[in-house]
């Protein structure tokens, strides 16, 4: 049980760092005749991580500063791209450097262009960029063909994909894509596990008298986390299509905060038990919040309305197989666990309050706009 409970800890703890949207970078080709035109969004905080953009280490990148390193950013990106025509590898060339906000920062927006020996019939484009200091960097790409957009996804596992120009594009396989990315979405998703997890602890004690009791019945536990997980999962749906498809919008800043608070307090009812018998409605509140956090990956894509339906729904289908995944492994634990005697205590209670602590860390860094990392590295200074 106490090797349970520092795991708990030590596992809240090692969250912290991923407080915010894991790194990504969105990549749009378009391809005219030998030529391929490329835009590339790049967080200014991972080329600052890579390549040192903060000149005077104040904490914000200025457009001087950036400007200042346009030769070095190009020159770390496009080493890390390859564009290849029917196999014979294009020349890239950088053209200007712009600054655009996604929905977790600031990005710059490198234009750049392919020059190949001839037309391509078959294109091929390997990613290579961070995975050496980020293995959980992704790489979201999207090649516009005529009526369609083809898309994929790089990470680690896969630096390198091929399309076909002339053929159909396959609607499935953006599904298939977006799937990917929404179960590799949520599994690095920390703030929505530890959620979850907050509202699972006790599914299988029962509460009577201000006293913890195990659940004599799986049966009981099972149900009692399949609603809770239901009532999740419908909540984040709704919100998920609503701001994906643009009907509602709110600050990313106020949305990661709630997330934040919604971790802080669902862990604090299980210290301080209120909505003992509520929490599945407590999961649905809270859920339509969590589900216009994990919108931001499509919004970021700015696929076209044609290809909503594909990516939204395959991003869902993603999303709810890997909170599956997790619930799956999660409930045998806490079922066995619960039948000792110091399970309310220990667990329940001493893994929530870590789950609050970091929680309350990610809210400070998300409403009050810093980096704790940036913060101690001065403090130490």
């Amino acid at each position: 049980m106490k090797f349970i409970v520092l795991m708990t800890f030590i596992s809240c703890f090692s969250f912290s760092a991923m407080a915010h949207k894991p790194s990504d970078s969105y990549l749009s080709l378009a391809v005219e005749g030998k030529q391929v035109h490329g835009q590339w969004d790049i967080a200014l905080r991972d080329l600052d991580y890579a390549i040192g953009l903060d000149t005077n280490d104040d904490g914000n990148i200025t457009w001087a500063e950036l400007h200042g390193h346009k030769v070095a950013i190009y020159a770390y990106a496009l080493h890390r791209l390859e564009i290849a025509s029917d196999k014979n590898i294009c020349t890239l060339s950088p053209l200007d450097i712009l600054v655009d906000e996604h929905s977790d920062g600031h990005y710059a927006v490198l234009n750049f262009q392919a020059v190949c020996d001839a037309e391509p019939q078959q294109l091929s484009v390997t990613y290579r960029l961070f995975f050496d200091l980020d293995p959980l960097h992704r790489g979201l790409l999207k090649l516009p063909r005529g009526e369609r957009t083809d898309t994929a996804i790089f990470s680690p596992g896969n630096k390198r994909v091929e399309f076909t120009l002339n053929a159909t594009a396959k609607p499935w396989q953006q599904l298939l894509n977006f799937a990917y990315e929404g179960v590799w979405h949520i599994w690095i998703g920390y703030d929505h596990i530890l959620f979850l997890l907050s509202l699972l602890l006790p599914a299988a004690l029962v509460r009577k008298n201000a006293i913890w009791y195990a659940k004599q019945s799986f049966r009981r536990t099972f149900w009692d986390v399949l609603a809770v997980v239901t009532a999740f999962t419908l909540a984040h749906s709704i919100t998920l299509s609503l701001a994906a498809l643009g009907y509602i919008s709110l600050p990313t800043r106020w949305v990661e905060s709630a997330i934040a608070a919604s971790v802080a307090i669902a862990a604090l009812n299980n210290i301080y038990p209120v909505f003992v018998h509520r929490r599945t409605w407590f999961a649905f509140g809270f859920g339509l919040i969590h589900g216009m956090g994990i919108a931001g990956v499509l919004l970021d894509m700015g696929l076209p309305e044609s290809q909503w339906l594909w990516s939204l729904l395959g991003f869902n289908i993603g999303v709810e197989a890997g909170q599956l995944a997790i619930v799956s492994v999660v409930l045998p634990l806490i079922t066995l666990f619960s039948q000792y005697r110091y399970y309310p205590a220990l667990v329940i209670k001493g893994g929530s309050a870590g789950i609050v602590v970091v929680a309350l860390f990610w809210l400070a860094e998300r409403s009050l706009n810093f980096q704790m990392n940036i913060f101690w590295s001065k403090l130490i200074e």
